[in-house]
């Protein structure tokens, strides 16, 4: 049984880790200015930023920034729906990528692509031509997400109780569907290179050629995600003590799925639209984030939400520090990282799954 609440971490050692969270983000955008084929001194980093360098380095430096921010809104928006998946559900071991929401908003997202042909492409550049991919890469990725948590919610109750072993088993079986659909629709774009390119891209995840749009986006989403939690946050610390006894104390259960449900869904399909599937950030945080805050969700939201941005940064800065960036991609990392740790939380928890 959890913990209640009043047990929760001190204030004073929650806050020190907030600030150690904030400093590796800032630390981390800072490196990510710095990284690169083309070499740049932090006086000239900050000149690029004031336009007091030349035309090339400014562009670059700028490319770099927006790439930065992109990387930490997607770390941030993922483990924001980590939290409110696994407070939905009462799992600790539910997160968007093992429940299939990621699968689901990355195999709409592909959809929408092969149907505009070489939307990919569009999607990639500022100016113009990136409008129509703007608007239906993220509302496809949007009704994917949507769509798999609501399966998942529908078919995972065991009378009014949200069953774990059935929602992971479900969450198991979609990522398996949503996969195959999406080699089937890679199969059928062989032909066209761009789109089966850009299918291949969006499986594994992609921080590259990343612009200020992109970073709009999925701090849209995130922000969604954010001003939803407050309101959904006191009844999902309510809801862990039993569906029953929350109804009792005038929580509205429904209400509260559905809008966990949107706020998960918008910060997923946001993150999934501008880079692609990142797995198990959603699933890995939130346990991290509990060690310093506790398991009120209200804070908890908004330090994981830390959390994911620095990790995701500090990921992808040491992967170009070590010549990875090109070769590696972070949907590959993250799998490589979570599957184990993934393993890790089954065995700590292995009491409670016996009990399930």
């Amino acid at each position: 049984m959890d913990a209640p609440l009043s047990t929760a971490r001190p204030k004073r050692l929650g806050t020190a880790w907030l600030a150690v969270a904030v400093v590796l983000v800032l630390v981390g955008i800072v490196c990510e200015l710095l990284l690169g084929e083309l070499s740049a001194t932090p006086a000239q980093v900050w000149a690029a930023l004031t336009g007091g360098e030349s035309e090339a380095l400014t562009t670059v430096v700028h490319l770099r920034l927006w790439r930065g921010l992109v990387v930490a809104g997607v770390g941030a928006s993922l483990a924001v729906a980590g939290v409110l998946v696994q407070g939905m559900f009462r799992n600790p071991l539910a997160g968007p990528s093992v429940l299939g929401l990621t699968s689901g908003a990355a195999l709409m997202s592909v959809l929408a692509l092969v149907l505009l042909g070489g939307g990919a492409q569009k999607l990639d550049l500022l100016g113009a031509d990136l409008e129509l991919t703007l608007f239906a890469v993220p509302v496809a990725a949007f009704c994917g997400a949507l769509l798999v948590a609501a399966i998942v919610w529908k078919l995972g109750l065991a009378g009014r109780r949200p069953s774990i072993p059935t929602t992971l088993l479900l969450g198991i079986a979609l990522n398996i569907v949503c996969a195959g659909a999406q080699q089937f629709l890679q199969a059928m774009a062989l032909p066209d290179w761009e789109v089966s390119r850009s299918i291949l891209v969006w499986s594994f995840g992609s921080f590259d050629d990343r612009g200020a749009v992109h970073a709009a986006l999925v701090w849209g989403g995130l922000c969604v995600a954010l001003a939803i939690t407050p309101f959904v946050a006191r009844e999902l610390d309510l809801l862990r003590g039993g569906s029953q006894d929350a109804r009792a104390l005038g929580v509205d259960d429904a209400r509260v799925s559905r809008l966990a449900l949107l706020a998960a869904a918008a910060a997923v399909a946001t993150a999934t639209a501008v880079c692609g599937q990142i797995p198990f950030v959603g699933l890995l945080i939130p346990h991290l984030a509990r060690q310093a805050f506790g398991r009120a969700h209200g804070p908890l939201a908004f330090a994981s939400a830390l959390y994911g941005a620095a990790f995701l940064l500090w990921c992808d800065v040491l992967t170009r520090a070590a010549g990875w960036s090109g070769s590696l991609p972070p949907g590959v990392l993250m799998a490589l990282v979570g599957g184990p740790a993934f393993l890790w939380l089954l065995h700590r928890t292995r009491r409670e799954v016996q009990a399930w």
